[in-house]
């Protein structure tokens, strides 16, 4: 089976540069093939009793920053890549985004890293990985 149009899900943690390593590897014995690159970030919401507990501006100033920068770092490393490659950040749950990302791309293949930059929050709710695994329509490669 070939898969002509792959997605990348990238976190900048060790496991999706290597998945990084996998997915250009993948597109470059592909012919025709293209490769999506998804950096999903999600802003910090505090819950307290019943609602929402205001997160103070900068925090989110950092969090958007580290996103970008995380971007731009990707941009560099696929410059050099020699593949027909698209970056994207997008804002949102990382799970949910890169889903419905491949929901409307059409996409053939989601390659994500086994573990990501979550630390405790993922180890309670379950990884972004697993859930990606667990609700993909499409095949998904673990790299570890």
């Amino acid at each position: 089976m070939l898969f002509n149009k792959i997605l990348l899900a990238y976190d900048g943690s060790k496991a999706s540069i290597k998945a990084l390593g996998r997915a250009v590897e993948l597109a470059k014995v592909t012919p025709g093939s293209t490769l999506d690159i998804v950096h999903a970030f999600e802003f910090p919401r505090f819950f307290v009793g019943e609602g929402i507990a205001p997160i103070p501006a900068s925090v989110n100033k950092e969090i958007y920053d580290l996103a970008e920068q995380t971007t731009e770092e990707l941009k560099e490393r696929m410059a050099n890549a020699q593949v027909d490659g698209r970056v994207q950040m997008i804002q949102g749950p990382p799970a949910e985004v890169i889903l419905e990302y491949a929901k409307q791309n059409e996409i053939d293949l989601i390659i994500i890293g086994s573990r990501g930059l979550g630390g405790i929050r993922e180890f309670v709710l379950g990884s972004v990985s697993h859930n990606v695994v667990q609700h993909a329509k499409v095949p998904v490669l673990v790299v570890k």
